[in-house]
């Protein structure tokens, strides 16, 4: 998987979360301190966002931002 799928992946999942927490964009940027449009490019997958970004969008919709811990004998494949 490429950047840009990555990007969008995780932009289509942030909106799916929203949508459920029923928060719209301008909801989302009050309770993140984010402008509205930049949510939506980040939804968009039109922007990366770093780790701070997405824990602040994760924390205000009731989320962590977790790793998952592979198994020792498991890879990722590039």
């Amino acid at each position: 998987m490429d950047k840009q799928q990555t990007r969008r992946r995780i932009g289509a999942r942030i909106a799916e979360l929203r949508r459920e927490k029923r928060l719209t964009q301008y909801e989302l940027g009050d309770r993140t301190g984010l402008n509205q449009s930049h949510i939506a490019r980040i939804e968009a997958g039109k922007y990366s966002a770093g780790c701070d970004t997405l824990q602040t969008i994760a924390q205000a919709m009731g989320y962590k931002l977790d790793f998952v811990k592979m198994k020792r004998n498991e890879s990722i494949e590039w």
